[in-house]
Formats: C-alpha cells, structure tokens, sequence
C-alpha cells in the first residue's frame, strides 16, 4: 500500500469543482508512477467538501449552531476555554461540537460537516471516474476524538465504491476458534493513514 498527499491544491470556496482539482493536481507515487489508477482510494478533509458545497456560515452563536446540527447532547465539559459538548449529529456522528469547525476558515465564520457526506463521496467519485477513466473509491474524513483515549485520528464519515467494514464474524483464526466479534473498521483505518500524509496544520486537505 501506498499514501501520499496531495499538494497544490487552491483555496477552496464555494466556486469550487473539487474533483477537477484532484484531477488536474500532480500526484507522485513513491514507485515513481504518477496520476489515479484503478483501484485507487482518494480520501478528502470533510471541511473541503463542505466550503465546496457552500456550507460555510456564521458564527455568531456557536451554541445555536451545535443545536442546529445536533439530535441530541451526551456529555458537557466546562472548562478554563469554554464549555465543550459532545453530541450526535443528524448523521448520527459522535462528536465535540457537532464536528463545527473554526480553523483554517475566514474569521467570523465556520464550516459545518456536509449534509450528506455519502451523496458527497459518490458526486466526487462519479466525477473523477468519468475525468480519469479508472475505477475509484472515494472516503470523507473527519477529526474525531476517542471514548477514554487522549488525542485525534481522522474517521471515515462519507464513503463511495469500497465497503466500510471487513467481518470476520464466523471465519476461524489460527488455532481454529470461530471468530465471533471480528469486524475491522477499513475506512476508518484508511481515513486515519492518510492524515498521516496529509497533516493537520500543512494545508493539504486530500490524499
């Protein structure tokens, strides 16, 4: 396997035509191959979705838009910084703020998760599979923190053209026990390797 960002992106906004900047931006394999291939997974920041889609906003009540975003609230934290929420979107994310982000965005506003991040990857992946020719898989990432666990990885929240997850429920391991819980959260796993690529703070949102 093999990750690598993506550079050179522009500034995206809502003016955007995400996949024919992936398309036309210069991807080089560390075998020396360069370009999409078939069988290629290209994994995108939610945030540049959603500025593409148009789904930057205000942020002049910060708690009315987690409300807004929300179905629900889990847990709230006060803190020395504010209050942190942690809640279930519509999509049925857990996740501080309802994913609502203020980095890397114009003061004064915020970009919400995209609506429909599945309709969202299977947009991108139809367009760049007709720009390109070949047979892709698109996942949508965001930055998520973990139940009982310091720090963040990226998690799968939009996928087209590859399965989420891979069950082993009922296969046997190598001693022959059935395997009864097994199921390996592949997204997510391929979320989390190309945020390595790709960076929190170096402005490269796909790869």
């Amino acid at each position: 396997m093999q990750v690598v960002a993506v550079p050179g992106l522009p500034r995206i906004d809502s003016s955007s035509n995400l996949a024919q900047l992936i398309f036309e931006a210069s991807i080089h394999w560390p075998d020396g191959t360069a370009g999409l291939t078939d069988g290629d997974i290209v994994v995108i920041t939610s945030k540049v979705v959603s500025k593409a889609e148009g789904n930057v906003v205000a942020s002049d009540n910060r708690d009315e838009l987690i409300d807004s975003q929300s179905v629900r609230t889990l847990a709230t934290k006060h803190h020395a910084r504010g209050t942190t929420r942690i809640v279930q979107t519509h999509h049925g994310l857990v996740l501080a703020a309802a994913g609502i982000d203020a980095s890397n965005v114009e003061a004064g506003t915020v970009v919400l998760l995209p609506q429909d991040p599945d309709a969202s990857a299977r947009r991108i992946r139809k367009e760049l599979e007709t720009l390109t020719g070949k047979q892709l898989a698109v996942v949508i990432t965001d930055t998520m923190g973990r139940a009982w666990r310091n720090g963040l990885t990226d998690n799968a929240i939009g996928i087209a053209g590859l399965f989420a997850l891979d069950d082993h429920t009922g296969k046997q391991d190598q001693f022959g026990r059935t395997l009864e819980m097994t199921v390996i959260a592949i997204a997510d796993e391929i979320a989390s390797a190309a945020d390595l690529v790709k960076g929190k703070s170096f402005g490269i949102p796909v790869a």
